[in-house]
């Protein structure tokens, strides 16, 4: 066997195998794993059951490889180029939050089903992903709670709105108040602590006046004059 067929066929295996994740993915995100037999699996594969075996060594190793892909997805969305302004990139993050919580077979609800450390992983990459783009190496104690606050209010917001518990609130209006929580958490948080005062200082400082930053700040402004 040549060394060109020897790669084609890996490239085959490797090929074969992500779409069998794939389409994994895509029914155990629509139907509860125990309702997904390797016969659905094998038959939106177009292949049959026992070539399944060649790549997995069973429908619990395929779940799991399922789990690794949707974390993995899941956590570069928190990714963003250090491109344009702070609330424009975060603004970003969260409306391909959303477009991923409100797509069929995105995988989302597979892994928020599960109490995994995956999950926890997810998490994990988003806040390195925030701190990141916030340009800090060792943040301290009140900037990571805050940061790990917001991670955990997205979650939650963007899973709500995926079960349909938020209908009566237009998806634009929820992604807004999610970047004004941003500022609100760090916010309450530099009231406190002048290394979290510098932080929102240097975000506002990048802002627009018509950015999403600033706005939430007008809009604060505004109650608090009321």
């Amino acid at each position: 066997m040549t060394t060109a067929t020897r790669s084609r066929r890996r490239m085959d295996v490797a090929r074969r195998r992500e779409q069998l994740i794939a389409v994994a993915l895509d029914l155990f995100s629509r139907r509860p794993p125990e309702h997904v037999s390797l016969d659905d699996i094998a038959a939106a594969a177009g292949i049959s059951r026992p070539l399944v075996y060649h790549y997995f060594a069973g429908k619990q190793s395929l779940y799991e490889a399922v789990l690794h892909r949707a974390a993995e997805d899941l956590a570069e969305l928190f990714a963003e180029p250090h491109q344009g302004p702070p609330g424009e990139r975060l603004l970003g993050v969260v409306r391909r939050f959303f477009d991923v919580a409100e797509e069929p077979g995105a995988g989302y609800a597979v892994l928020l089903r599960e109490s995994t450390d995956l999950t926890g992983r997810v998490r994990e990459a988003a806040y390195a992903h925030l701190l990141d783009q916030l340009a800090v190496g060792e943040p301290g104690p009140r900037l990571e709670v805050a940061l790990r606050s917001w991670v955990s209010l997205t979650e939650t917001t963007a899973r709500l709105w995926q079960e349909g518990q938020g209908p009566g609130i237009p998806r634009a209006e929820l992604e807004s108040q999610l970047v004004h929580a941003f500022v609100g958490l760090t916010a309450a948080s530099a009231a406190h602590d002048a290394g979290m005062a510098a932080v929102l200082r240097r975000i506002l400082e990048n802002e627009p006046e018509d950015g999403p930053f600033v706005g939430a700040v007008s809009a604060v402004s505004t109650l608090v004059t009321l």
